[in-house]
């Protein structure tokens, strides 16, 4: 966007202006009032949870003034797990604006007559991130709408926008099933996931199953016993059994357990969009002689309609509220898609793109590079990622700045209201942080209102073993900021 290439240097000047001193304090000469410790109720904390202090990084700044109140190992390389959305989302609004949507074009490759195409369709796939079954439902209306009732040829679908790697679905953590493993498609239906809903129906003994979507050629249960007793492990007692093409609960559900849902990704992802654009097509009363296969749309000629997805500000919410990995590795890669729309994108390039613009917006920080900063994906889902509490603190600093500060401020969780801080025990609503979350890893990262009217950019990961239990520490530490600490 032409607004945000011109504005962003200037923001980034104001914002290096007030971090040249901090830069100094940084390396010895630390003003009176910047904090050199951690304060008592995270060590305290810390200290329960049997994690100590040299497992924390922790940076926080006045906004506008760029004070440093606090700089604990700030300089140390950690990994950040899911605070890595908060480079991917920023990047995405500084590049792409955040009115800027993805475009699916739609071929018709031959004529319409009494309803019936003489030929194809072509689907092509940019890396829309929600193109979630009521979307699909939507473009195939659009095709009805355009006379097609009975298509005589195929429903090719075209995903060669992006080029990743094909790696075993639960290589990360050993949890295939989990829709966070799926991998990124260019042309990416419904997080390649199935929504399986049970309804108890005391009368008939049974919680009868709901799947959301249907696929072609997959059969499920749809009922399974109901039983007694508490509603503990549900999912385990179900017993059940994801098979390519069938899906069986062996077990029984808890009547105590009400209605529940439970989304899993599906065992053949491969060909998950082919089955489900079968089935929504034959659903809504469409005709197919053909097959839905993959393939390469037509080299010219403008598309005969497009779906156009919600705007980016809309769905870096989505992103970071709830920190989806999928849609995060969909934007990933579409900035290096965008970034050289000839070529298909690939990890290697979305590293190198989100890479060189975070070096570029956040500079030095006084480590060798190479090792402060390393990107590996844009989910966090990551045993390699590194990166800085300082680095990560200038990039929000400089956001602040930016004309895009207000879409990627509202699109982190809220303290006690929303997404991933719904739960917190820190004062409701004063504070939008994004979480960060892995095994060895929690974090916080963004913005926190304090009482006298301050607003502070807070930085606060910790790796370790023992870093889930000690979470208390960083509520600790987005209490501390509130207060306006260390007193002045």
């Amino acid at each position: 966007m032409p607004r945000a290439r011109h504005t962003v240097p200037t923001a980034l000047a104001r914002t290096s202006a007030r971090l040249a001193v901090a830069g100094a304090a940084a390396l010895g000469a630390a003003p009176a009032w910047a904090a050199q410790a951690l304060p008592a109720e995270a060590l305290a904390a810390l200290q329960r949870a049997r994690v100590p202090a040299a497992a924390v990084s922790v940076a926080i700044v006045e906004t506008g003034s760029g004070r440093r109140v606090l700089q604990w190992q700030e300089q140390r390389p950690v990994n950040p797990a899911s605070l890595t959305k908060l480079l991917v989302t920023a990047a995405a609004l500084d590049r792409l604006g955040p009115a800027w949507a993805w475009t699916t074009p739609v071929w018709l490759a031959g004529p319409v007559r009494d309803g019936v195409l003489e030929g194809s369709v072509f689907i092509k796939g940019s890396g829309d991130p929600k193109l979630v079954l009521e979307r699909l439902w939507l473009l195939l209306r659009r095709l009805q709408q355009q006379g097609v009732r009975e298509i005589r040829g195929d429903i090719v679908l075209d995903s060669s926008a992006f080029v990743v790697p094909d790696t075993a679905p639960g290589e990360f953590d050993g949890e295939p099933l989990r829709p966070y493993n799926v991998r990124s498609a260019a042309l990416l239906f419904n997080f390649r996931s199935v929504l399986y809903t049970f309804v108890p129906d005391a009368a008939a003994g049974v919680a009868r199953v709901w799947v959301e979507p249907t696929l072609a050629g997959t059969q499920t249960d749809r009922s399974v016993p109901l039983s007694s007793g508490p509603c503990e492990d549900w999912r385990g007692a179900l017993k059940a059994s994801f098979e390519p093409g069938r899906t069986r609960f062996a077990g029984s559900y808890a009547s105590a357990c009400g209605e529940s849902a439970w989304p899993v990704a599906d065992p053949q992802p491969a060909t998950f969009e082919l089955r489900l654009l079968e089935a929504l097509w034959r659903e809504m009363g469409g005709k197919l002689h053909g097959s839905v296969r993959e393939g390469l749309a037509p080299p010219e000629g403008p598309p005969t309609f497009e779906l156009r997805s919600p705007a980016l500000a809309e769905l870096v919410r989505d992103i970071n509220k709830h920190s989806n990995n999928l849609m995060a590795q969909q934007l990933f890669l579409t900035l290096a898609l965008q970034a050289a729309p000839g070529k298909p994108a690939t990890p290697e390039a979305a590293r190198e793109v989100l890479s060189g613009w975070v070096a570029e917006r956040t500079g030095a920080v006084g480590i060798e590079p190479g090792q402060e900063l390393v990107i590996d994906n844009g989910s966090g889902l990551s045993r390699h990622t590194r990166i800085s509490a300082q680095r990560l603190a200038r990039l929000l600093l400089q956001a602040y700045d930016s004309p895009v500060m207000s879409e990627l401020m509202s699109s982190l969780p809220i303290t006690g209201l929303d997404g991933t801080l719904r739960r917190s025990r820190a004062t409701p609503g004063r504070a939008h942080l994004k979480t960060g979350s892995l095994r060895d890893v929690a974090g916080l990262a963004g913005y926190v209102l304090s009482d006298s009217g301050r607003r502070y950019v807070l930085v606060a990961i910790i790796n370790h073993p023992q870093a889930h239990a000690a979470r208390p520490a960083l509520a600790a530490l987005v209490q501390w900021t509130m207060r306006d600490a260390p007193a002045r």
